[in-house]
């Protein structure tokens, strides 16, 4: 459950543009948080956007990312074939996040990357799916964890597009089975409550319905 929040931030959100970053964004201004959304193409919102054309171009996010209390990263790939838009991303995100003075990143990872590779049934099948977005994943987190940011890679198993309606589950251990899935919406509630209150710096939580 959230906790009474008080003092509002300003919340910096990466992939904004995509399905879950669109419901980060939604979610976060709907709790009256301020929003930087960094998109490639003028026009995706309202307000609150900021250009961040080339995911390798360091210099434009750091301008972009000046005073913002929280990145927040729903950087997704391509749906086929290789893809290193998380890798790029967060490679600029560490060296702008510095430049801005701006310490706490929250990113989308997924289930089955780096020690959660293993022989479940679960794993196997999300790389014989989408290895390519898994093999981003995987070169991606490493960049966060040596960073020296306080950081929280949060991985989901299948993402989908149904009602943030029903209580989810997280947790470091958490079993992630085949059929395990949690909705965009729900997600991006969880990584504002994580932006909000921390509750797992520096470790990578599941999250699954």
């Amino acid at each position: 459950m959230r906790q009474n929040v008080s003092q509002k931030m300003t919340v910096a959100v990466l992939g904004a543009s995509g399905a879950t970053g669109r419901q980060v964004v939604s979610t976060a201004r709907r709790r009256g948080h301020k929003v930087i959304a960094l998109v490639r193409r003028p026009g995706t919102f309202e307000t609150g956007e900021a250009l961040w054309l080339d995911v390798t171009n360091a210099s434009a996010l750091a301008g972009a990312l000046a005073g913002a209390d929280v990145v927040i990263s729903a950087l997704g790939g391509a749906g086929k074939g290789p893809t290193t838009v998380c890798t790029d991303g967060i490679r600029s995100a560490v060296t702008a996040m510095r430049s801005a003075g701006v310490t706490r990143l929250i990113a989308v990872s997924a289930h089955g990357v780096l020690e959660t590779h293993d022989k479940s049934l679960y794993s196997r099948a999300v790389w014989a799916g989408v290895a390519d977005r898994m093999r981003d994943k995987e070169t991606m987190e490493p960049l966060i964890t040596v960073s020296g940011l306080e950081w929280t890679i949060v991985r989901p198993p299948a993402l989908s597009d149904h009602d943030a309606a029903g209580d989810h589950r997280t947790g470091v251990d958490l079993p992630i089975r085949l059929w395990s899935s949690i909705g965009r919406a729900g997600l991006a509630a969880f990584l504002v409550d994580e932006a909000e209150s921390p509750r797992y710096v520096r470790a990578h939580p599941r999250i699954t319905r």
